[in-house]
């Protein structure tokens, strides 16, 4: 039985890879990954050769049967997607899924993800945090899942383009132009930005903006009055974390 490795990798700044990925993407026979050019420029940053197949959200099924097919025969794998940790908004599930249904390993190599650099940083979040990863372009459906999310009374992160940004942070402020939001622009990476306020607010800040560039994440907040972390903590259940 071999191993197919998933590992995260950086979502900006290369200096996030961890030990074990490198240790990982030099030890495996092959290392396939969302788009080979971009993890090409990653492996010879760090002076690593290896052969690469292409397995892409496109094409993930078919490769998979590639990369299972090499498994087979004993090769070891590692996949990568072309930034953060695979399977969360990029591809890498299905092929998990696939590999480990055709009785081989799958081990995560964890590392780098906007989801939770975000979550790290937005100082709220309560005891359950949503992962929607990106919403769809179509303005209906994207306005109607976006009431879904805000009506749960759970904090919410979705990644978002910098062509459609505006556009959400409007969404979200037509809905609720007093919630608390967190926006994360090029996290990880040299012009790096953090905005937080109301959603009326952080939608003024973007629109006075004459140009939008970087990838998005972007927190909202489960409660309209949550400003930091344990704000309502006297309704909140005492955790007692030696006993998990």
């Amino acid at each position: 039985m071999s191993e197919l490795y998933i590992v995260a990798t950086p979502i900006g700044n290369l200096g996030d890879i961890t030990f074990r990925a490198l240790e990982t993407f030099k030890a495996v026979d092959v290392i396939a990954a969302e788009d080979t050019r971009h993890t090409l420029e990653l492996l010879t940053h760090f002076e690593i050769r290896k052969p690469l197949v292409s397995c892409r959200a496109q094409n993930e099924e078919a490769a998979a049967a590639k990369i299972i097919r090499l498994l087979d025969s004993g090769q070891t794998v590692a996949y990568a997607s072309d930034a953060g940790t695979p399977g969360i908004s990029d591809p890498g599930a299905v092929l998990a899924g696939l590999v480990r249904k055709a009785g081989h390993r799958v081990v995560p190599i964890p590392g780098a993800s906007a989801f939770a650099a975000l979550a790290s940083v937005a100082g709220a979040g309560g005891k359950t945090l949503v992962f929607e990863g990106f919403l769809s372009p179509k303005p209906g459906r994207r306005r109607s899942r976006l009431r879904e999310l805000m009506a749960t009374g759970n904090a919410v992160i979705l990644y978002e383009s910098p062509f459609r940004v505006l556009k959400l942070l409007k969404d979200i402020s037509d809905i609720d132009s007093g919630r608390r939001v967190v926006v994360g622009r090029e996290l990880t990476k040299l012009h790096e930005e953090i905005s937080d306020g109301t959603a009326e607010a952080v939608l003024a800040e973007y629109s006075s903006r004459t140009k939008i560039l970087g990838e998005f994440a972007i927190f909202i907040s489960g409660s309209k009055n949550a400003q930091v972390a344990g704000a309502d903590a006297d309704n909140e259940e005492e955790v007692d974390y030696d006993d998990r």
